[in-house]
Protein backbone atom coordinates (compact mmCIF):
# COMPACT_ATOMS: atom_id res chain seq x y z
CA UNK A 1 0.00 0.00 0.00
CA UNK A 2 0.87 3.72 -0.46
CA UNK A 3 1.74 6.14 2.26
CA UNK A 4 -1.35 8.21 0.15
CA UNK A 5 -3.40 5.40 0.29
CA UNK A 6 -4.60 5.37 4.24
CA UNK A 7 -7.32 2.86 5.83
CA UNK A 8 -10.20 5.02 7.01
CA UNK A 9 -12.47 1.87 8.23
CA UNK A 10 -10.72 1.49 11.44
CA UNK A 11 -11.88 -1.89 14.15
CA UNK A 12 -13.33 1.03 16.44
CA UNK A 13 -14.49 3.36 13.98
CA UNK A 14 -14.67 5.56 10.59
CA UNK A 15 -12.03 8.18 10.11
CA UNK A 16 -13.77 11.21 8.03
CA UNK A 17 -14.40 14.71 8.42
CA UNK A 18 -10.55 14.78 8.57
CA UNK A 19 -8.28 16.71 6.01
CA UNK A 20 -6.93 15.04 2.84
CA UNK A 21 -3.08 15.16 2.37
CA UNK A 22 -2.51 18.20 0.81
CA UNK A 23 0.17 16.84 -1.67
CA UNK A 24 1.85 18.94 -4.60
CA UNK A 25 1.38 22.65 -4.79
CA UNK A 26 2.08 24.86 -7.31
CA UNK A 27 3.72 27.92 -5.20
CA UNK A 28 3.46 30.42 -8.98
CA UNK A 29 0.17 29.05 -10.48
CA UNK A 30 -1.61 28.94 -7.16
CA UNK A 31 -0.81 31.86 -5.96
CA UNK A 32 -2.45 34.78 -7.42
CA UNK A 33 -1.27 37.54 -5.65
CA UNK A 34 2.55 36.43 -6.16
CA UNK A 35 2.01 36.50 -9.91
CA UNK A 36 -0.01 39.76 -9.50
CA UNK A 37 2.69 41.58 -7.59
CA UNK A 38 5.36 40.02 -9.96
CA UNK A 39 3.75 41.87 -12.72
CA UNK A 40 3.29 45.41 -11.42
CA UNK A 41 7.00 45.14 -10.28
CA UNK A 42 8.03 45.13 -13.91
CA UNK A 43 9.86 41.28 -13.07
CA UNK A 44 7.10 39.70 -15.67
CA UNK A 45 9.55 38.72 -17.65
CA UNK A 46 11.09 35.95 -15.60
CA UNK A 47 7.42 34.42 -15.47
CA UNK A 48 8.75 31.07 -17.30
CA UNK A 49 11.62 31.07 -14.34
CA UNK A 50 8.77 31.47 -11.87
CA UNK A 51 6.69 29.24 -13.08
CA UNK A 52 8.84 26.24 -13.25
CA UNK A 53 10.65 26.70 -9.51
CA UNK A 54 7.00 27.17 -8.07
CA UNK A 55 6.16 23.53 -9.13
CA UNK A 56 9.33 22.55 -8.15
CA UNK A 57 9.53 23.93 -5.02
CA UNK A 58 6.22 22.97 -4.11
CA UNK A 59 5.95 19.42 -4.27
CA UNK A 60 5.44 17.18 -2.04
CA UNK A 61 8.82 15.61 -2.51
CA UNK A 62 10.36 19.07 -1.72
CA UNK A 63 8.15 19.59 1.11
CA UNK A 64 9.51 15.71 2.57
CA UNK A 65 12.94 16.75 2.51
CA UNK A 66 12.50 19.26 4.10
CA UNK A 67 10.73 17.43 7.03
CA UNK A 68 13.85 15.07 6.74
CA UNK A 69 16.47 17.96 6.72
CA UNK A 70 15.16 19.33 9.76
CA UNK A 71 14.63 16.30 12.06
CA UNK A 72 17.87 15.11 11.25
CA UNK A 73 20.09 17.94 12.15
CA UNK A 74 23.42 18.55 11.03
CA UNK A 75 26.46 16.84 12.98
CA UNK A 76 29.43 18.95 14.13
CA UNK A 77 32.91 16.65 12.66
CA UNK A 78 35.89 18.82 13.83
CA UNK A 79 37.85 16.01 13.48
CA UNK A 80 38.53 12.60 11.61
CA UNK A 81 39.33 8.90 12.40
CA UNK A 82 42.83 9.80 12.69
CA UNK A 83 42.44 12.50 14.75
CA UNK A 84 43.02 15.14 12.00
CA UNK A 85 41.34 18.71 12.06
CA UNK A 86 38.87 18.90 9.13
CA UNK A 87 36.14 21.22 11.02
CA UNK A 88 33.41 19.52 8.91
CA UNK A 89 29.92 19.58 8.86
CA UNK A 90 27.71 16.84 8.34
CA UNK A 91 24.39 17.37 6.59
CA UNK A 92 21.14 14.64 6.02
CA UNK A 93 21.68 13.84 2.65
CA UNK A 94 17.75 15.57 2.26
CA UNK A 95 19.67 19.00 2.99
CA UNK A 96 22.44 18.73 0.20
CA UNK A 97 19.13 17.69 -2.25
CA UNK A 98 17.51 20.97 -0.99
CA UNK A 99 21.05 22.98 -1.82
CA UNK A 100 21.16 21.72 -5.02
CA UNK A 101 17.17 22.74 -6.37
CA UNK A 102 18.04 25.99 -4.63
CA UNK A 103 21.40 27.07 -6.63
CA UNK A 104 20.51 24.91 -9.77
CA UNK A 105 17.44 27.06 -9.82
CA UNK A 106 19.56 29.99 -9.15
CA UNK A 107 17.97 31.57 -5.57
CA UNK A 108 21.43 32.22 -4.53
CA UNK A 109 22.54 34.39 -7.64
CA UNK A 110 19.27 35.36 -9.77
CA UNK A 111 19.34 38.87 -8.85
CA UNK A 112 23.46 38.75 -10.55
CA UNK A 113 22.62 36.58 -13.74
CA UNK A 114 19.89 39.11 -14.51
CA UNK A 115 21.46 42.49 -13.58
CA UNK A 116 19.36 45.46 -15.25
CA UNK A 117 16.39 43.30 -15.85
CA UNK A 118 14.22 43.16 -12.91
CA UNK A 119 16.85 40.87 -11.31
CA UNK A 120 16.26 41.94 -7.49
CA UNK A 121 12.88 41.47 -7.81
CA UNK A 122 12.57 38.22 -9.62
CA UNK A 123 15.12 37.52 -6.73
CA UNK A 124 13.08 37.95 -4.21
CA UNK A 125 10.09 36.12 -6.00
CA UNK A 126 12.27 32.96 -5.68
CA UNK A 127 12.79 33.62 -1.89
CA UNK A 128 9.39 34.18 -1.52
CA UNK A 129 8.37 30.81 -2.86
CA UNK A 130 11.65 28.47 -1.71
CA UNK A 131 10.99 29.90 1.52
CA UNK A 132 7.88 28.40 2.07
CA UNK A 133 9.12 24.49 1.98
CA UNK A 134 12.77 25.17 3.85
CA UNK A 135 14.33 28.20 5.86
CA UNK A 136 17.56 26.41 6.54
CA UNK A 137 18.88 26.04 3.22
CA UNK A 138 18.11 29.85 2.38
CA UNK A 139 20.51 31.18 4.50
CA UNK A 140 23.64 30.53 2.35
CA UNK A 141 21.74 31.56 -0.61
CA UNK A 142 20.72 34.78 1.11
CA UNK A 143 24.45 35.61 2.14
CA UNK A 144 25.91 34.55 -1.57
CA UNK A 145 23.28 36.81 -3.15
CA UNK A 146 23.75 39.38 -0.82
CA UNK A 147 27.58 39.36 -0.63
CA UNK A 148 28.24 40.52 -4.63
CA UNK A 149 27.99 44.50 -3.60
CA UNK A 150 30.89 44.02 -1.32
CA UNK A 151 33.18 41.67 -3.25
CA UNK A 152 32.63 44.48 -5.75
CA UNK A 153 34.24 46.94 -3.81
CA UNK A 154 38.23 45.26 -4.45
CA UNK A 155 38.71 43.84 -8.05
CA UNK A 156 40.99 41.25 -7.89
CA UNK A 157 38.60 39.36 -5.33
CA UNK A 158 35.59 40.18 -7.30
CA UNK A 159 37.36 39.20 -10.28
CA UNK A 160 38.22 35.56 -8.67
CA UNK A 161 34.58 34.57 -6.56
CA UNK A 162 32.42 36.30 -8.90
CA UNK A 163 32.52 33.80 -11.65
CA UNK A 164 31.87 31.10 -9.08
CA UNK A 165 28.88 32.64 -7.52
CA UNK A 166 27.57 32.60 -10.99
CA UNK A 167 27.55 29.05 -11.33
CA UNK A 168 24.54 26.82 -11.14
CA UNK A 169 26.30 24.05 -9.80
CA UNK A 170 25.93 22.94 -6.22
CA UNK A 171 29.63 21.60 -5.18
CA UNK A 172 29.35 19.62 -1.27
CA UNK A 173 32.93 18.58 -1.68
CA UNK A 174 35.58 20.11 0.94
CA UNK A 175 37.91 21.47 -1.35
CA UNK A 176 39.63 24.77 -2.41
CA UNK A 177 37.17 26.59 -4.21
CA UNK A 178 39.29 27.15 -7.47
CA UNK A 179 38.63 23.09 -7.63
CA UNK A 180 34.96 23.48 -7.46
CA UNK A 181 32.36 23.75 -9.91
CA UNK A 182 30.55 26.62 -8.02
CA UNK A 183 30.89 28.56 -4.36
CA UNK A 184 28.79 29.87 -1.51
CA UNK A 185 30.08 32.83 0.82
CA UNK A 186 28.92 33.31 4.62
CA UNK A 187 29.16 36.20 6.34
CA UNK A 188 30.20 36.29 10.42
CA UNK A 189 29.91 39.81 12.57
CA UNK A 190 28.33 39.48 15.66
CA UNK A 191 30.68 38.11 19.08
CA UNK A 192 29.87 37.28 22.52
CA UNK A 193 30.74 40.78 23.98
CA UNK A 194 29.03 43.23 21.38
CA UNK A 195 26.30 40.85 19.67
CA UNK A 196 24.56 43.91 17.21
CA UNK A 197 27.06 46.46 18.51
CA UNK A 198 30.00 45.30 16.03
CA UNK A 199 32.28 48.31 17.04
CA UNK A 200 32.76 46.19 19.79
CA UNK A 201 34.08 43.80 18.60
CA UNK A 202 37.88 42.15 19.54
CA UNK A 203 38.99 40.41 16.73
CA UNK A 204 42.06 41.70 15.40
CA UNK A 205 44.17 41.79 12.22
CA UNK A 206 47.53 41.83 11.78
CA UNK A 207 49.54 42.55 7.88
CA UNK A 208 51.03 39.41 6.58
CA UNK A 209 54.54 41.19 5.27
CA UNK A 210 55.03 45.27 4.77
CA UNK A 211 51.97 45.58 2.65
CA UNK A 212 48.32 47.20 4.08
CA UNK A 213 45.12 47.79 2.80
CA UNK A 214 42.93 47.08 0.31
CA UNK A 215 43.38 43.51 -1.34
CA UNK A 216 46.38 42.83 1.13
CA UNK A 217 46.66 39.49 3.23
CA UNK A 218 46.11 39.30 6.80
CA UNK A 219 45.99 37.20 9.59
CA UNK A 220 43.24 37.29 12.18
CA UNK A 221 43.11 36.02 15.65
CA UNK A 222 39.67 36.25 17.53
CA UNK A 223 36.02 34.87 17.95
CA UNK A 224 32.66 34.96 16.26
CA UNK A 225 29.82 33.74 18.38
CA UNK A 226 27.14 33.02 15.11
CA UNK A 227 28.30 31.72 12.09
CA UNK A 228 25.81 30.07 10.17
CA UNK A 229 26.42 27.96 7.00
CA UNK A 230 29.48 27.43 8.31
CA UNK A 231 30.56 25.10 5.16
CA UNK A 232 30.47 27.67 2.90
CA UNK A 233 33.69 28.85 0.60
CA UNK A 234 34.54 31.67 2.09
CA UNK A 235 32.98 34.33 4.38
CA UNK A 236 33.14 37.93 5.17
CA UNK A 237 34.56 38.90 8.74
CA UNK A 238 34.97 41.74 10.46
CA UNK A 239 38.03 42.18 12.38
CA UNK A 240 40.34 45.46 14.05
CA UNK A 241 43.36 46.68 11.95
CA UNK A 242 46.22 48.74 13.96
CA UNK A 243 45.09 51.89 14.09
CA UNK A 244 42.45 52.20 11.80
CA UNK A 245 39.49 50.55 13.35
CA UNK A 246 37.00 47.68 12.19
CA UNK A 247 38.14 46.14 8.41
CA UNK A 248 36.34 43.60 6.48
CA UNK A 249 37.68 40.55 5.04
CA UNK A 250 37.33 37.14 2.88
CA UNK A 251 38.53 34.50 4.65
CA UNK A 252 38.15 31.08 2.52
CA UNK A 253 37.91 27.52 3.63
CA UNK A 254 41.30 27.19 2.04
CA UNK A 255 44.12 28.96 2.08
CA UNK A 256 46.10 29.52 -1.64
CA UNK A 257 48.63 26.88 -1.02
CA UNK A 258 45.75 24.38 -0.41
CA UNK A 259 46.00 24.05 2.89
CA UNK A 260 43.03 23.98 5.09
CA UNK A 261 42.44 27.39 6.47
CA UNK A 262 42.55 27.82 10.47
CA UNK A 263 38.65 28.47 11.28
CA UNK A 264 38.10 26.51 13.87
CA UNK A 265 34.72 25.50 14.75
CA UNK A 266 33.76 25.10 18.59
CA UNK A 267 30.25 23.93 18.36
CA UNK A 268 26.80 24.29 16.68
CA UNK A 269 24.04 25.96 18.34
CA UNK A 270 21.20 24.14 19.71
CA UNK A 271 18.13 26.51 18.23
CA UNK A 272 14.89 26.65 18.43
CA UNK A 273 13.87 26.58 14.89
CA UNK A 274 16.38 26.57 10.98
CA UNK A 275 17.08 23.25 12.30
CA UNK A 276 18.37 21.97 9.02
CA UNK A 277 20.63 25.36 8.88
CA UNK A 278 24.44 24.63 10.85
CA UNK A 279 25.04 28.10 13.27
CA UNK A 280 28.45 27.87 14.99
CA UNK A 281 31.01 29.31 17.05
CA UNK A 282 34.25 29.73 16.00
CA UNK A 283 38.07 30.56 16.72
CA UNK A 284 40.55 32.12 14.73
CA UNK A 285 44.25 31.53 15.35
CA UNK A 286 46.24 33.62 12.47
CA UNK A 287 43.34 32.72 9.65
CA UNK A 288 44.26 33.75 6.77
CA UNK A 289 41.95 36.38 4.99
CA UNK A 290 42.35 39.25 2.35
CA UNK A 291 40.77 42.91 2.95
CA UNK A 292 37.72 43.87 1.50
CA UNK A 293 37.34 47.43 0.84
CA UNK A 294 38.73 50.28 2.31
CA UNK A 295 41.09 49.58 5.93
CA UNK A 296 38.70 51.18 8.73
CA UNK A 297 35.66 51.30 6.68
CA UNK A 298 34.67 47.43 7.06
CA UNK A 299 31.21 48.21 8.57
CA UNK A 300 30.27 50.55 5.19
CA UNK A 301 31.53 47.56 3.32
CA UNK A 302 29.51 44.95 5.03
CA UNK A 303 26.56 47.46 5.30
CA UNK A 304 26.11 46.52 1.53
CA UNK A 305 25.54 42.56 2.52
CA UNK A 306 23.52 43.66 5.30
CA UNK A 307 21.54 45.74 3.38
CA UNK A 308 20.53 42.58 0.90
CA UNK A 309 19.67 40.24 3.82
CA UNK A 310 17.55 42.64 4.91
CA UNK A 311 15.73 42.50 1.98
CA UNK A 312 15.91 38.70 1.92
CA UNK A 313 14.17 38.60 5.70
CA UNK A 314 11.26 40.79 4.59
CA UNK A 315 10.20 38.48 1.56
CA UNK A 316 11.35 35.26 3.11
CA UNK A 317 8.83 36.33 6.39
CA UNK A 318 5.85 37.09 3.57
CA UNK A 319 6.64 33.21 2.28
CA UNK A 320 6.48 31.66 5.60
CA UNK A 321 3.30 33.41 5.86
CA UNK A 322 1.75 32.75 2.80
CA UNK A 323 2.63 28.84 3.48
CA UNK A 324 0.91 29.27 6.89
CA UNK A 325 -1.90 30.78 5.02
CA UNK A 326 -2.30 27.55 2.67
CA UNK A 327 -1.79 24.96 5.20
CA UNK A 328 -4.99 26.73 6.78
CA UNK A 329 -7.06 27.58 4.26
CA UNK A 330 -6.38 23.53 3.20
CA UNK A 331 -7.56 22.38 6.53
CA UNK A 332 -10.76 24.87 6.99
CA UNK A 333 -11.80 24.08 3.38
CA UNK A 334 -12.01 19.76 3.88
CA UNK A 335 -13.05 20.44 8.25
CA UNK A 336 -16.80 20.55 9.34
CA UNK A 337 -18.04 21.75 12.40
CA UNK A 338 -21.41 22.68 13.38
CA UNK A 339 -23.11 21.57 10.13
CA UNK A 340 -20.81 23.74 7.65
CA UNK A 341 -17.22 23.56 6.56
CA UNK A 342 -15.04 26.38 8.60
CA UNK A 343 -14.09 27.74 5.54
CA UNK A 344 -18.03 29.42 5.52
CA UNK A 345 -17.75 30.59 8.92
CA UNK A 346 -18.45 33.56 9.50
CA UNK A 347 -15.79 34.16 12.26
CA UNK A 348 -13.20 31.66 10.54
CA UNK A 349 -13.75 33.66 7.32
CA UNK A 350 -12.95 37.06 9.16
CA UNK A 351 -9.68 35.27 10.35
CA UNK A 352 -8.90 33.45 6.88
CA UNK A 353 -9.49 37.23 4.87
CA UNK A 354 -7.50 38.86 7.64
CA UNK A 355 -4.82 36.62 7.36
CA UNK A 356 -4.19 36.65 3.26
CA UNK A 357 -4.96 40.62 3.30
CA UNK A 358 -1.46 40.49 5.86
CA UNK A 359 0.53 38.12 3.30
CA UNK A 360 -0.58 40.38 -0.03
CA UNK A 361 0.62 43.59 1.80
CA UNK A 362 3.76 42.25 3.10
CA UNK A 363 4.58 40.46 -0.72
CA UNK A 364 3.43 43.92 -1.84
CA UNK A 365 6.34 45.91 0.20
CA UNK A 366 8.86 43.20 0.04
CA UNK A 367 8.55 43.25 -3.48
CA UNK A 368 8.65 47.12 -3.96
CA UNK A 369 11.62 47.34 -2.09
CA UNK A 370 13.04 44.76 -4.53
CA UNK A 371 12.04 46.94 -7.41
CA UNK A 372 13.63 50.24 -5.70
CA UNK A 373 16.97 48.11 -5.99
CA UNK A 374 16.65 47.15 -9.27
CA UNK A 375 16.33 50.80 -10.13
CA UNK A 376 19.34 52.11 -7.79
CA UNK A 377 20.77 54.21 -10.43
CA UNK A 378 17.58 56.89 -10.42
CA UNK A 379 18.90 58.61 -6.52
CA UNK A 380 15.34 58.76 -5.28
CA UNK A 381 14.87 55.09 -5.82
CA UNK A 382 18.44 53.86 -4.24
CA UNK A 383 17.50 56.11 -1.23
CA UNK A 384 14.31 54.47 -1.35
CA UNK A 385 15.70 51.01 -1.08
CA UNK A 386 18.13 52.24 1.44
CA UNK A 387 15.42 53.07 3.69
CA UNK A 388 12.33 50.68 2.94
CA UNK A 389 15.17 47.18 3.38
CA UNK A 390 14.59 48.50 7.48
CA UNK A 391 11.07 49.52 6.83
CA UNK A 392 9.97 46.48 5.23
CA UNK A 393 12.45 43.87 6.98
CA UNK A 394 10.99 45.43 10.71
CA UNK A 395 6.98 45.21 9.89
CA UNK A 396 7.09 41.88 7.90
CA UNK A 397 9.27 39.89 10.02
CA UNK A 398 7.48 41.61 13.34
CA UNK A 399 4.12 40.54 11.59
CA UNK A 400 5.14 36.74 11.03
CA UNK A 401 5.20 35.13 14.44
CA UNK A 402 1.55 36.26 15.09
CA UNK A 403 0.21 35.42 11.49
CA UNK A 404 1.77 31.81 11.76
CA UNK A 405 0.33 31.40 15.19
CA UNK A 406 -3.54 31.98 14.26
CA UNK A 407 -2.92 30.14 10.99
CA UNK A 408 -1.94 26.93 13.66
CA UNK A 409 -4.85 27.97 15.99
CA UNK A 410 -6.99 27.00 12.60
CA UNK A 411 -6.11 23.12 12.49
CA UNK A 412 -6.79 23.32 16.29
CA UNK A 413 -5.13 19.90 18.23
CA UNK A 414 -3.73 18.42 14.82
CA UNK A 415 -1.58 21.73 14.22
CA UNK A 416 0.34 21.39 17.15
CA UNK A 417 1.63 18.02 16.27
CA UNK A 418 4.99 17.35 15.18
CA UNK A 419 3.04 15.46 11.58
CA UNK A 420 2.60 18.74 10.84
CA UNK A 421 4.30 21.35 8.90
CA UNK A 422 2.84 24.15 11.03
CA UNK A 423 4.88 23.68 14.11
CA UNK A 424 8.31 23.96 12.34
CA UNK A 425 6.71 27.25 10.76
CA UNK A 426 6.10 28.25 14.51
CA UNK A 427 9.71 27.86 15.12
CA UNK A 428 10.60 29.53 11.92
CA UNK A 429 8.93 32.69 11.77
CA UNK A 430 10.69 34.48 14.75
CA UNK A 431 13.87 34.10 13.22
CA UNK A 432 13.96 36.81 10.48
CA UNK A 433 13.05 39.12 13.13
CA UNK A 434 16.44 38.71 15.19
CA UNK A 435 18.99 37.67 11.92
CA UNK A 436 20.75 41.24 10.42
CA UNK A 437 19.22 43.29 13.37
CA UNK A 438 16.34 42.94 15.84
CA UNK A 439 13.25 45.25 16.15
CA UNK A 440 15.09 47.87 17.85
CA UNK A 441 17.90 47.74 15.45
CA UNK A 442 16.14 48.19 12.49
CA UNK A 443 14.08 51.30 14.27
CA UNK A 444 17.51 52.95 14.43
CA UNK A 445 18.60 52.40 11.37
CA UNK A 446 15.25 53.75 9.90
CA UNK A 447 16.23 56.76 12.46
CA UNK A 448 20.30 56.54 11.00
CA UNK A 449 18.89 56.43 7.27
CA UNK A 450 16.90 59.50 7.39
CA UNK A 451 19.36 61.27 9.48
CA UNK A 452 22.20 60.39 6.56
CA UNK A 453 20.00 59.77 3.23
CA UNK A 454 19.14 63.05 2.14
CA UNK A 455 16.76 62.20 -0.26
CA UNK A 456 15.43 59.19 1.88
CA UNK A 457 12.61 61.07 3.58
CA UNK A 458 11.73 62.94 0.23
CA UNK A 459 11.28 59.87 -1.76
CA UNK A 460 9.67 58.09 1.02
CA UNK A 461 6.61 60.75 0.91
CA UNK A 462 6.70 61.04 -2.92
CA UNK A 463 5.89 57.38 -2.60
CA UNK A 464 3.17 57.09 -0.70
CA UNK A 465 1.44 60.32 -2.01
CA UNK A 466 0.64 59.09 -5.07
CA UNK A 467 -1.54 57.29 -3.63
CA UNK A 468 -3.27 60.55 -1.41
CA UNK A 469 -7.41 60.57 -2.16
CA UNK A 470 -7.57 56.59 -2.47
CA UNK A 471 -9.29 56.23 0.91
CA UNK A 472 -9.53 58.49 4.10
CA UNK A 473 -7.95 56.34 6.74
CA UNK A 474 -4.83 56.00 4.33
CA UNK A 475 -5.08 59.94 4.22
CA UNK A 476 -5.16 60.01 7.99
CA UNK A 477 -2.22 57.69 8.18
CA UNK A 478 0.03 59.65 5.86
CA UNK A 479 -0.80 62.95 7.53
CA UNK A 480 0.07 61.15 11.23
CA UNK A 481 3.47 59.99 9.75
CA UNK A 482 4.26 63.62 8.82
CA UNK A 483 3.86 65.14 12.15
CA UNK A 484 5.46 62.02 13.45
CA UNK A 485 8.43 62.20 11.74
CA UNK A 486 8.53 66.65 12.64
CA UNK A 487 8.23 65.71 15.98
CA UNK A 488 12.17 65.08 16.85
CA UNK A 489 11.63 65.34 20.51
CA UNK A 490 12.16 61.66 21.75
CA UNK A 491 12.30 60.41 18.33
CA UNK A 492 14.38 57.82 18.83
CA UNK A 493 12.64 56.31 21.48
CA UNK A 494 9.23 56.10 18.94
CA UNK A 495 11.29 54.43 16.06
CA UNK A 496 9.24 51.54 16.29
CA UNK A 497 6.23 53.28 16.28
CA UNK A 498 7.48 55.20 13.22
CA UNK A 499 8.65 52.16 11.37
CA UNK A 500 5.68 50.65 11.80
CA UNK A 501 3.64 53.20 10.71
CA UNK A 502 5.81 54.02 8.11
CA UNK A 503 5.31 50.38 6.26
CA UNK A 504 1.42 50.27 6.89
CA UNK A 505 1.23 53.55 4.72
CA UNK A 506 3.73 52.39 2.09
CA UNK A 507 1.61 49.05 2.00
CA UNK A 508 -1.49 51.01 2.23
CA UNK A 509 0.01 53.10 -0.69
CA UNK A 510 0.84 49.96 -2.99
CA UNK A 511 -2.65 48.03 -2.70
CA UNK A 512 -4.48 51.68 -3.14
CA UNK A 513 -2.99 52.18 -6.51
CA UNK A 514 -2.22 49.20 -7.66
CA UNK A 515 -4.16 45.76 -5.60
CA UNK A 516 -7.61 44.50 -5.77
CA UNK A 517 -9.82 46.49 -4.60
CA UNK A 518 -11.28 44.24 -1.55
CA UNK A 519 -7.63 43.42 -0.50
CA UNK A 520 -7.36 47.29 -0.54
CA UNK A 521 -10.06 48.40 1.15
CA UNK A 522 -9.89 45.08 3.84
CA UNK A 523 -6.60 46.83 4.51
CA UNK A 524 -7.28 50.27 5.17
CA UNK A 525 -10.50 49.51 7.21
CA UNK A 526 -8.14 47.39 9.69
CA UNK A 527 -4.33 48.41 10.05
CA UNK A 528 -5.09 52.02 8.84
CA UNK A 529 -8.25 52.74 11.11
CA UNK A 530 -8.09 54.14 14.48
CA UNK A 531 -9.77 50.94 16.38
CA UNK A 532 -7.23 48.66 15.19
CA UNK A 533 -5.42 46.37 17.68
CA UNK A 534 -3.57 44.20 15.06
CA UNK A 535 -5.67 40.70 16.19
CA UNK A 536 -6.43 38.95 13.16
CA UNK A 537 -9.96 37.83 12.47
CA UNK A 538 -11.22 41.92 13.39
CA UNK A 539 -11.99 42.63 9.83
CA UNK A 540 -15.02 45.16 10.21
CA UNK A 541 -18.19 44.68 8.48
CA UNK A 542 -18.97 45.45 5.28
CA UNK A 543 -16.15 44.00 3.32
CA UNK A 544 -15.57 41.23 0.46
CA UNK A 545 -14.08 38.42 2.61
CA UNK A 546 -15.55 35.75 -0.06
CA UNK A 547 -13.40 37.34 -2.78
CA UNK A 548 -10.12 38.20 -0.64
CA UNK A 549 -10.41 34.56 0.30
CA UNK A 550 -10.99 33.54 -3.62
CA UNK A 551 -7.92 35.05 -4.10
CA UNK A 552 -5.98 33.99 -1.87
CA UNK A 553 -7.14 30.37 -2.63
CA UNK A 554 -5.76 31.12 -6.27
CA UNK A 555 -5.71 29.17 -9.10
Amino acid sequence: MKPRDPIAQLPTHEVFNMPPHLGDQDLWAGDRALRHWTEVMGAGVHNQHMAHVGQVAGRDETFEAASQANRHKPELRAFDRNGMRINAVEFHPAYHDLMDMAISNRVHNFAWANEGNAGHTGQSALTYMFSQPEGGVMCPMAMTYSVVPCLRTTSEIEAEWMPRILSDSYDRRDIPAAEKSGAMIGMFMTEKQGGSDVRANSTFATPVGDATGIGKEYLLTGHKFFCSAPMCDAFLVLANTKGMGISCFLLPRWRPDGTRNNLFLQRLKDKLGNASNASSEMEFQGTYGVMVGEEGRGIATIIEMVIGNRLYCAVSSAGIMRQALVQALHHTTHRSAFQKRLIQQPLMQNVLADMAVEVEAALALGLRVARAMDQADDPAEAALARLGTAVAKYWNCKRCAPLVCEALECHGGPGYVEESIMPRLYREAPLNSIWEGSGNIMGLDVLRALGREPEALPAFMAEVKQARGNDGNLDRAIDELRNELEDADGLEGRMRMVAELMALTLQGALLTQHGPTEVAEAFCASRLAPRYRGAFGTLPKGLDLDAIIGRAVGG
